[in-house]
């Protein structure tokens, strides 16, 4: 067994390693980028590497210093976590090289399932269902246009490499095709430098299915029964669960038998994923399934088949790297209860999921939730940044239970309890998702929150009492009746009659102005100054749960949270005059131009294409108008900056 690996990776993944590796008494070695010198995963390790500059290209994906790293640090194997170089065969065989060994299947299996067009090709001569397209070489517009007619429409473009929902495009239309292949291409090569792409036919009502497989060096492949993840926004995923709901014993035996099938195919060993894509308009047929991709890494989502088996896949991924065989034989593996998993970004679910960025001024997870355990996995802590160089993951919540319903109302318990300040995340979207009629039904299918996004993601006004609170706690009024001064022993006091303190907060655009006073014995009237505003009778020990922070409070109820402003009269806003001008919506790389300074614009006309966390998206003109001036193509802007002004 190994005495000391070193972690090729950050965050959540990084600590879940570790936390194994430790465990079975083994020593670790970080590596951090300069964006993250006081991360979390770079304190918990016994060692820690610094590797290079903020963007990944610097750091995580050099795999030169990485492997240096774990030279000069006396590491004999380097597990890789997901992303990042986890699927890179050219880096596989650098450490193997090096004389290191690779926690991970072998450089020629991630190149058999690396790309989607060659893995479609073997799968199909392994005896594997595949979806109906065109997995071929040629890239050409009118040999791709031309088989996407021959194999109808609505078709889907394809990214060969990678993942996650990038280079992925839908066409219901022929004439919508050259364009939305060269956004696919675009995407595909920002992400992964690869614009090859694939087209197949589009299945109307999918069920993403994957099924966790497992190898080692003998020639050993077992199975750990499968994971549905089907709850996607944007084509990723953010709410997994294990079991599949809807699940029959036929079906599961036949997708089983193709995950082993197509891991025996390309000798597999280690941790890995086959991905099928299922046709769920007539429930779940053993011959409605076909394969997607295969994942030759451990999954995000792995946390749910650990909990329904109580197996340690980074254990597993260590010891079948150290040489020993699987641990368990197929029929001593086991499935019991449900689990799920939901991802907690930094994100706006209103303004379509927009990745966030921001300091985590306030962090808390809940330690226990009734009738289920629950794990968090994070890589973060109260105080940390959610930088825009890496994924905007914050944690990852999940619950077991006996039965799926009982897991599926601890995770909403578990995200109503989440509490999470400084930064927008999606846990009110979450817990709505948690509580649709359909999905606790188990009738689910990608296409989902799509169909439900406006409802999921709406943001409620705070109710009156709600910004009565916050005031009520942004005026520091209290109430002490043991204070050794009388006169500190409430807030309210006043010589001849109560103290009125008087706080103006702002939510969004708005400025609440409040008149509070106190009676004496802990209570305090809250009043909302202008017009026939409510009074509220409120105490200071009653408040509901309160997050101040510089400059803000933030007032959680549920999972939902409403945050205001403290107005400070030292401090002058800017503002620009309505509508003169489009501001970036986090930051990002200006792709694409589209429209120049003089140009009269329509309303929802495309103006620019701004890439960030390598997507794409379309910034369009909000109102007809003349542009004035209009952001470069190749320039680099922060969240907030203007990227186009309009004429007066």
């Amino acid at each position: 067994m190994f005495r000391k690996i070193l972690i090729a990776n950050r965050g959540e993944i990084a600590v879940r390693v570790m936390r194994t590796a430790g465990r079975m008494g083994i020593s670790t070695v970080a590596v951090y980028s300069d964006a993250d010198a006081r991360a979390m995963h770079a304190a918990l390790a016994d060692e820690a590497v610094p590797i290079g500059g903020a963007a990944a290209a610097d750091s995580y994906l050099d795999g030169a210093r990485i492997i240096e790293a774990a030279k000069t640090a006396g590491a004999e194997a380097i597990h890789p976590g997901y992303g990042f170089l986890s699927e890179n065969p050219d880096f596989v065989e650098a450490v193997e090289k090096a004389g290191l060994v690779f926690i991970g299947p072998s450089a020629k299996a991630i190149r058999a399932m690396g790309h989607k067009d060659a893995a479609k090709r073997l799968m199909e001569k392994a005896g594997v269902p595949v979806v109906p397209g065109y997995h071929g070489e040629a890239q050409e517009l009118v040999v791709l246009a031309t088989k996407a007619r021959e194999i109808g429409y609505p078709v889907l473009i394809k990214a060969r490499a990678g993942g996650g929902g990038k280079g992925m495009r839908r066409v219901d239309d022929p004439d919508q095709f050259a364009d939305a292949l060269a956004a696919a291409r675009r995407e595909a090569k920002a992400a992964f430098g690869d614009s090859h792409v694939l087209v197949e036919k589009l299945v109307e009502t999918p069920r993403h299915i994957e099924v966790q497989v497992f190898g080692d060096r003998h020639g050993n492949v077992v199975h750990l029964f499968e994971r549905d993840c089907s709850a996607q926004r944007r084509h990723q995923k953010v709410i997994e669960e294990a079991p599949a709901p809807g699940m029959t014993a036929a079906m599961r035996a036949a997708m089983t038998q193709a995950a082993v099938k197509a891991a025996l195919a390309i000798g597999y060993r280690g941790a890995g994923t086959v991905e099928f894509i299922v046709d769920a308009s007539k429930g779940l047929k053993p011959d409605r399934f076909w394969f997607m991709e295969m994942n030759t890494r451990l999954q995000v989502e792995h946390p749910v088949t650990e909990m329904v088996t109580g197996i340690d896949l980074v254990e597993w991924q260590i010891r079948v790297a150290a040489g020993e065989a699987l641990p368990l034989a197929q029929e001593e593996i086991g499935l019991s209860g449900h689990a799920f998993e939901a991802r907690i970004y930094a994100e706006d679910p209103a303004r379509d999921f927009l990745p966030a960025t921001g300091t985590l001024h306030h962090l808390r997870f809940p330690e226990d939730v009734p009738d289920a355990a629950i794990r968090v996995e994070t890589g973060v802590r109260e105080g940390d940044a959610v930088s825009p160089y890496y994924d905007p993951m914050i944690a990852k919540l999940v619950v077991h239970a006996e039965d799926r319903a009982t897991a599926l109302a601890a995770l909403a318990t578990a995200l109503d309890e989440t509490e999470v300040a400084g930064a927008t995340v999606n846990t009110p979207f979450l817990a709505r998702l948690a509580r649709d009629p359909d999905f606790a039904a188990g009738r689910l299918d990608t296409g989902l929150i799509a169909r439900r996004q406006a409802t999921l993601t709406a943001l409620p006004e705070p109710a009156p009492r709600t910004a009565a609170l916050a005031a009520l706690a942004a005026s520091g009024a209290r109430f002490t009746p043991e204070a050794p001064d009388p006169f500190d022993a409430i807030s309210a006091y006043g010589h001849f009659h109560p103290l009125t303190h008087r706080r103006t907060l702002h939510h969004g655009e708005q400025a609440l102005s409040f008149a509070i006073t106190g009676d004496g014995q802990g209570r305090f009237a809250v009043r909302r100054e202008g017009g026939d505003a409510e009074t509220f009778q409120l105490s200071a020990e009653a408040t509901p749960r309160i997050a101040a922070w510089p400059g803000h409070l933030t007032v959680f109820e549920g999972a939902a949270s409403h945050t205001f402003r403290l107005a400070d009269p030292l401090l002058l806003a800017e503002h620009d005059a309505a509508g003169d001008s489009l501001r970036a919506p986090m930051p990002g790389l200006v792709k694409l131009v589209r429209a120049a300074a003089g140009e009269a614009v329509k309303k929802g006309q495309p103006l620019l294409v701004l890439e960030a966390m390598k997507m794409e998206h379309t910034i369009t003109a909000p109102h007809d108008g003349v542009i004035a001036e209009i952001a470069s193509e190749g320039a680099q802007v922060n969240d907030g900056a203007v990227l186009v002004r309009f004429e007066a």
